[in-house]
């Protein structure tokens, strides 16, 4: 079974939503501050996307975990 490179891209943006959402409430808990929460939220949101697509497409490459079926051979 081998993943495409757009599977990847759609991981990593709903991962990346999923983790900003998280990243700009635990911000706002701390500093109080809607707009400072979005501004931390908004930073991270592209560096973490880069950084999980990359650790993604690594992942696809190591078969640490993994079992080919037979189903996979067929034609």
């Amino acid at each position: 079974m081998v993943e495409k490179k757009y599977r990847s891209i759609i991981k990593t943006i709903s991962w990346r939503l999923t983790g900003t959402i998280d990243t700009i409430i635990i911000s706002f808990l701390i500093t109080g501050n809607f707009s400072m929460a979005f501004s931390i939220g908004s930073i991270e949101v592209i560096t973490k996307m880069i950084l999980y697509y990359l650790h993604e497409r690594a992942w696809s490459k190591i078969n640490i975990g993994r079992k080919v079926l037979k189903e996979d051979y067929q034609i």
